[in-house]
């Protein structure tokens, strides 16, 4: 039996819908299904009414929630307690952070977190995004800086999870200059000459919000996918190196910008990220990392955000 399992019943629980859990679970709902089922086989029995509308639970799955609900208490409990036998666990606030705002955002935002927030001692775990919001469901790491789009929200229960904005910028078309300093590759392409374009790899987020943003151009851009990869910095070296065009966030170009190495592939066809902070709203202050409990503390006032 498998901790993530009674995690996926508990929301189950809570949510009463195998759909909106297997959304905030970050996982496919016949994944989800099929970890519920697993459950019930390590349990021997019926645990979820399933002729029922909203899904509510069995006799056995109610005294197996209330079960549930205090082992997974004394699980976190228990490693809160074995980290605090490593004395730099408890200095060293760890960040889950996708690889692109690890290379570009992260390491300018701390450093101008200095004077308000005071010296850091940071261990930064770079990932996809969606592991990155897997470590801080599952409790592996400690804040979360990842990406918000309007089309592609990040599913986290605001009743277990809080949030801060930390700032905002653009998702946009570039290419590299020619010698005139125009775009070899401009925007918007004509239907019998799509443009090299180079994609974001199937399921990367910030692939989804160039997707999204594309569909709804207009005029419409024509665009021959020739490269892909999931990580920004990727698609920033094949536009440098004059492959085609790569939407990319304004962090990740800024000096190549400046330097005139990449220039905007076409105006309008841009759309605006938040950049957030999560973290799971701590169960017992008194327990938690102190580290993490008075940086949020300080971050928040310098935001002007009350922690809730």
């Amino acid at each position: 039996m498998e901790t993530k399992w009674l995690e996926d019943f508990v929301s189950l629980a809570e949510t009463r819908s195998f759909s909106r859990s297997a959304q905030l679970r970050h996982v496919t709902q016949p994944a989800f299904s099929r970890r519920i089922q697993s459950l019930e086989a390590w349990a021997g029995t019926d645990l979820v009414d399933r002729s029922s509308y909203p899904t509510r639970l069995t006799p056995a799955g109610q005294t197996l929630y209330a079960q549930a609900l205090e082992m997974l208490q004394a699980l976190q409990s228990t490693r809160a307690m074995l980290r605090a036998h490593t004395a730099a666990a408890q200095d060293v606030i760890e960040f889950a952070v996708p690889h692109t705002l690890a290379f570009t955002f992260f390491p300018s935002w701390l450093s101008g977190l200095r004077e308000t927030c005071g010296p850091i001692k940071s261990r930064l775990i770079a990932l996809n995004v969606h592991d990155a919001v897997l470590r801080l469901v599952e409790g592996s790491c400690d804040l979360l800086i990842a990406y918000h789009h309007a089309s592609q929200p990040i599913q986290l229960d605001a009743t277990r999870y809080e949030m801060l904005a930390l700032g905002r910028e653009l998702l946009a078309p570039y290419a590299r200059p020619n010698a005139r300093g125009t775009p070899l590759h401009a925007l918007p392409g004509q239907p019998g000459q799509p443009l090299p374009y180079l994609g974001y790899a199937p399921g990367a987020y910030l692939g989804r919000a160039v997707d999204q943003m594309v569909k709804q151009s207009n005029p419409p851009v024509h665009l021959d996918r020739i490269y892909e990869t999931d990580m920004a910095e990727g698609l920033k070296a094949m536009a440098l190196e004059g492959h085609g065009i790569a939407f990319l966030p304004a962090s990740a170009v800024r000096n190549e910008l400046a330097a005139g190495k990449l220039v905007s592939a076409g105006p309008g066809l841009e759309t605006a990220l938040d950049i957030r902070l999560y973290r799971a709203r701590p169960l017992d202050a008194q327990k938690g990392k102190r580290a993490v409990q008075v940086f949020w503390n300080r971050l928040a006032e310098s935001l002007g955000t009350v922690p809730a």
